[in-house]
């Protein structure tokens, strides 16, 4: 029996997704997955020779030296998916190309920036300043927070709060990169869910690329740091990752309107950002810098401290992150079919890659 998948999406109340065709969409999302895939052991293999490694401290769980090059497999599988969908059918991101590059020159910026503080060490303030240049980048090619039909709200405030938004969404993902598998699982599910609402809007072409190719790139990547790890992704994945979600959930209609309209696309988020909500405010209620290095004061700490093991701790906040963001996705207006369609693809995926890298051990 012949299957009409384009009829079937339209059933669901998906249209072609931003004039991009769901083959172009789910073959940048699993050439993101391939290259990330396979690319990663070539990454560990050499960063293991040159000593490219975290040690085990404070922040982290590794007992011993673990390569955290992860991010430039991340970063070269997202790449790579968007430039061989681009040669393969150009038409695909005609008039979003803009968008796609001054989001991926400000990830590039970041990888970079990342990369360097993992190897060598960076003060915060060189940090919060790239993530700053990075934030304005977006701003000034009108990637920022606006109100629905497209008219700026006060210029400084819309400014301000773009930056807000993207330094603080890029430094939680960070944030949460203390546990095998729990900000690339955050990421991942986060992506897809995001894709679930821009697929729908042709006037989110950028968005739905963007983030096809870095739900693809996630899950490639699961398949190697689901406990136990074989590799981490260091700042370079942690900022890239946080950096494209935050551009992406401000990008097109999925805009937001004022501080209160940020609700929906928080709720996408909302484990990294209560992770450092929580955490900021106990620092300053203890009379401790909110900005000191790393401790063991984060959510997953707490459920290890409650005797979770890693996995178990990863699963538990994995579940929050979907029930979030299926929540987010019917905040954006999605029909519970889709919603639950949704949600079901992503814990399939995320299934398959689990069994496959327990299986691997």
């Amino acid at each position: 029996m012949e299957i009409n998948l384009y009829g079937f999406l339209q059933s669901l109340g998906i249209a072609d997704p931003s004039g991009t065709g769901w083959l172009a969409v789910i073959f940048t999302f699993g050439l993101a997955w391939t290259v990330t895939w396979r690319f990663i052991p070539a990454v560990r293999s050499f960063a293991l020779r040159v000593g490219w490694a975290d040690e085990p401290n404070s922040r982290r769980l590794n007992q011993e030296p673990l390569p955290n090059a992860g991010g430039l497999a991340i970063y070269a599988g997202v790449v790579a998916a968007l430039v061989l969908a681009t040669l393969l059918r150009p038409i695909v991101i005609e008039g979003v190309l803009a968008q796609v590059l001054t989001i991926l020159l400000g990830g590039s910026i970041l990888v970079l920036v990342g990369f360097i503080d993992d190897q060598f060490g960076l003060p915060p303030y060189i940090r919060l300043f790239t993530q700053t240049i990075t934030a304005l980048l977006l701003i000034a090619s009108d990637i920022r927070i606006e109100t629905p039909f497209g008219t700026p709200i006060d210029p400084i405030f819309s400014i301000v709060l773009t930056w807000l938004w993207v330094v603080g969404i890029t430094n939680a993902v960070n944030l949460m990169d203390g546990m095998d598998g729990l900000a690339g699982g955050i990421s991942y599910i986060t992506s897809m869910s995001l894709l679930a609402v821009s697929a729908q809007f042709e006037t989110r072409a950028a968005a739905t690329l963007l983030l096809a190719a870095l739900g693809g790139a996630a899950l490639g990547f699961l398949r190697h740091n689901f406990h136990p790890s074989r590799i981490i992704m260091g700042d370079a994945g942690a900022y890239f990752f946080g950096y494209v979600l935050a551009a992406t959930s401000i990008l097109g209609n999925l805009k937001v309107t004022t501080v209160f309209a940020i609700v929906p696309p928080a709720s996408f988020l909302l484990l990294p950002v209560l992770d450092t909500t929580q955490v900021f405010v106990r620092r300053l209620l203890a009379g401790k810098n909110p900005l000191s290095t790393p401790g063991k004061d984060h959510l997953h700490h707490r459920l290890l401290a409650c005797g979770l093991s890693q996995r178990h701790a990863a699963l538990t906040l994995w579940t929050i992150t979907l029930v979030s963001n299926g929540l987010a996705m019917k905040l954006q207006g999605m029909t519970s079919v889709v919603v639950q369609v949704t949600l079901a693809s992503i814990v399939v995926l995320l299934g398959f890659t689990i069994l496959q890298r327990i299986r691997s051990n």
